[in-house]
This record gives C-alpha cells, structure tokens and sequence, in this order.
C-alpha cells in the first residue's frame, strides 16, 4: 500500500517529487480523483480548499476528476476511483470523511482498490487513516469537534497517530508541547508536521518529507 499524507496538500517540490515517485508515472499519464467530502461541514472561507486544487493543477496531470462520496450515489463515484491512478482525500471535518467512507460502502473495498493506486491525504484525509481518530486527542488539541463522544475506528492502514498543521496559526494549540503531553496518554507513535512536510508511507515503511518542520514522538 501507497500512502501520501500531508497537512496542507502538494505545497513544494520536495511533496510533489514524493507524489511522483509513489505513482510512478510521468505527469501526463497520471488521472486523480479529487475526493472533497470532508470539507462539506467547514465553514467560511474556502481559500485553503480552492489553494489545493490549485497546487493539484500546477502539477499538470492528465486529468483531475471529483467524486463526493457524500453527495451522490456509488454508480456515480465507483467508475471514477476506478479510472484513477490516485484518489485524493481533501481535508475538513474528519469525523464527517471517516462516517461517510463507512457509509458509502468505500471502507471495505478502499484496501483492494489501493493495490494499485496511491492514496492521499490533506489534513483529514490523513488523520482517518490511522487505527481511530483518537478522539479526546484531536479535540483538545484542535479545539473542534467538541460534542462528538464515539470512538470511531479509522481505516487502520498506519499503526501511529498524524497530526497535521503543527505551528500553524490557524491552530494554536497545535504545538510541539501539546504534542508531548498527548504522547503521555498513548503508546503510539505520533508524527506532527507542518503544512511543509508529508510522510510517504510504502507498506511498513514511513520516510518524512519536508521543507519545514516537523516532530515524532513514541
């Protein structure tokens, strides 16, 4: 399995070489579909979610599809994760991403499907890839999704937990000593990075790519 999860997307050309390498085609050959479910519960202003798909189209690829999982049914998405070479889970609200690939049937055929695509993931899209989304975890440090109670399992395809936007200013809390005392509370690993940084993830082996920063601990 190939695994591409980031903070903040394709943001510079240390990610983008990464995401190459892990599809293994030339720009032009490459087909992604854009999965953007997450991002239906955010509100405000969307210019983070417009800056990916732009960085995705600087990348000159064959062609860039988008399917909603949440918002039409699966005859209409199935054909297009099919066709693509990569499936691209945009970030937002994770709970809503992680309910929606349950619901719509994508959790028990996702893991065939990515014997020969690469999967990746912004923000969200990255952190329900772990065993569960640790949920007192991610809400203290995020300050979101403080009403939802249940521990719900994630897609279980990375064995640590992922934090992304580390010193970012959007999300204060989201710092090298908050991360340390979340550490306390599990014997996971835990990757923090920045919008910068990705972790490129080939089977059992995890390298960090980055142009800024980034932590781990466990």
């Amino acid at each position: 399995m190939k695994l591409l999860l980031t903070s903040g997307g394709i943001t510079n050309k240390s990610i983008a070489g990464a995401f190459f390498d892990l599809v293994g085609k030339k720009p032009q050959d490459i087909s992604l579909v854009f999965i953007p479910t997450a991002s239906n519960l955010e509100e405000g202003d969307k210019g983070w979610f417009i800056n990916d798909l732009i960085n995705l189209k600087n990348l000159d690829l064959k062609s860039i599809d988008i399917a909603d999982i949440s918002a039409v049914d699966t005859e209409a998405w199935l054909p297009k994760f099919k066709d693509a070479d990569v499936l691209f889970f945009e970030g937002g609200n994770t709970y809503h991403l992680m309910r929606w690939i349950n619901k719509s049937g994508l959790r028990d055929i996702l893991p065939e499907m990515l014997e020969n695509k690469v999967y990746v993931g912004v923000s969200a899209g990255s952190m329900v890839t772990a065993v569960d989304l640790a949920l007192k975890q991610a809400q203290e440090i995020y300050g979101e999704d403080l009403d939802e109670t249940e521990e719900l399992p994630g897609l279980n395809f990375i064995d640590f937990y992922f934090l992304p936007h580390l010193n970012n200013k959007y999300f204060p809390n989201i710092n090298k000593e908050n991360i340390k005392k979340s550490a306390m509370i599990t014997d996971r690993k835990i990757y923090a990075i920045d919008d910068q940084s990705a972790l490129k993830v080939v089977d059992d082996q995890v390298d960090v790519v980055s142009e800024g920063d980034w932590v781990v601990l466990n």
